[in-house]
């Protein structure tokens, strides 16, 4: 017995050992041994050689095309005003109700995105059927790669990322508040993102770096999942705004703000709004602070469209430096679907798909023009982000996803019909 627990202590010793030495220090200061990279080679082409595999059994089928909406219905673009020129307005207004109770534009928006090609996750193909036994051997293989190599790889490295975050930033907070305190913390901050990027496997593209967002801004984000907080960490620092929250979460917010101003409000200060807005204005104003990081949907959005942006963070004033973010679903869906999975859950799920790819795009830094209130101002942003991102631009508000419809929404359908019925009783009486 003594031999078997001596052995489990050496092979934990090496595991160790090899993670330290292949992964973590390279992440530490930002390098690659090419692992990563021979990793999302092998599979890429394995992807690939399934694709071909599956196109080739269903070479009789019509190959299906694309579709944001998951192709359940074919909507079609006609105007009210046009529609009401052929047929009567019950019709119209039949055919709409009845495409929204099939098919509306924002509870698809929390769904996860159905792929046209099996990437040998089933979770990811609800057709998923058998295609050939080479196929069917490659999947199992996969799930053994998934679950018995990458996942306990990926959970030992996020143990060690955040154990060093708490740990770091507290000896961080502990110096006076001079300039290597702010350096070492966003070393440190930075450091043990990148430890949890590579934990998942995490292949990042950042383009335009030149338009960074900058100390005494606020950087926007369209919000996929809260790993997109590790995504922008991953490449530079940022002060964080939220909720004070208990148990791990409220560990790792005490340790970190030990070590940088991050901006925190208790449950009873979330709801005034005066005053988030006035820490959020000294933070801003201070320029030797860092950029506070906000996603302005204020829910998670399934990597395909931009929701309606909230105007708290468009009314400071501040520098608004917008940021695009798009994963590659090829390799896993990033979307977190919170009415569904737990964050353990969904963290799980995240830790067992093939890798994490996705493209960063910094944006010019824009301001808020002369004579634009702060709705106008974060809906142009939302539109440039949605056109960078090649994401849909909604201006539906993504709390709807747990809300009701506001009724100044059904009032702005009803305006519209009574203006139509009106201008056209005016006009028949003219005649």
């Amino acid at each position: 017995m003594e031999d078997f627990w001596a052995g489990a202590l050496w092979t934990m010793k090496i595991w160790l050992y090899l993670i330290v030495g292949l992964i973590m220090i390279p992440a530490m200061f930002g390098f690659s041994l090419g692992i990563s990279e021979t990793y999302m080679t092998i599979l890429v082409k394995t992807l690939e050689w399934a694709t071909l595999k599956i196109q080739k059994a269903h070479a009789d089928e019509q190959t299906l095309k694309a579709s944001p909406s998951n192709g359940l219905i074919q909507r079609e673009d006609g105007s009210m005003e046009k529609e009401l020129e052929d047929l009567s307005d019950c019709f119209y207004f039949s055919r709409r109700g009845i495409e929204s109770i099939i098919e509306d534009e924002v509870t698809q928006r929390f769904t996860s995105e159905e792929l046209v090609s099996w990437n040998l996750l089933t979770r990811t193909n609800n057709d998923f059927q058998y295609i050939s036994l080479r196929l069917t051997l490659v999947y199992g293989l996969g799930i053994f790669v998934r679950y018995c190599i990458l996942a306990p790889l990926r959970i030992t490295l996020a143990c060690i990322g955040l154990t060093w975050l708490v740990i770091g930033t507290s000896a961080v907070g502990i110096l006076p508040n001079w300039r290597i305190k702010s350096w070492l913390s966003e070393w440190v901050h930075v450091m043990c993102y990148r430890i949890c990027a590579r934990g998942l496997s995490a292949t990042i593209l950042y383009h335009n770096r030149e338009n960074k967002p900058k100390k005494g801004g606020i950087c926007v984000a369209n919000h996929t999942s809260p790993i997109d907080i590790v995504i922008l960490c991953n490449d530079g620092c940022y002060a964080m705004v939220g909720q004070v929250h208990g148990g791990l979460m409220g560990v790792l917010q005490r340790a970190m703000v030990r070590s940088c101003p991050h901006v925190w409000f208790e449950r009873a200060e979330m709801k005034d709004r005066h005053l988030v807005t006035k820490r959020l204005k000294d933070h801003v104003n201070d320029k030797t602070k860092l950029p506070i990081l906000i996603f302005p949907e204020g829910t998670c959005v399934n990597n395909t469209s931009v929701m309606m942006f909230k105007k708290g963070s468009f009314e400071i004033g501040a520098t608004i430096y917008p940021v695009a973010i798009k994963y590659d679903p090829k390799f896993g869906d990033a979307f977190w679907n919170s009415s569904k999975y737990s964050m353990v859950s969904y963290l799980l799920r995240m830790m067992t798909s093939w890798a994490l790819v996705c493209n960063v795009w910094y944006l010019p830094a824009m301001h808020q023009q002369e004579g634009e209130d702060a709705v106008q101002f974060a809906n142009r942003v939302k539109s440039a982000i949605a056109h960078q991102g090649g994401l849909l631009d909604l201006q539906w508000d993504g709390g709807l996803k747990r809300a009701k419809v506001k009724e100044s929404f059904k009032e702005q359908q009803q305006k519209q019909y009574s203006s139509m019925v009106v201008g056209e009783d005016s006009s028949s009486n003219s005649d």
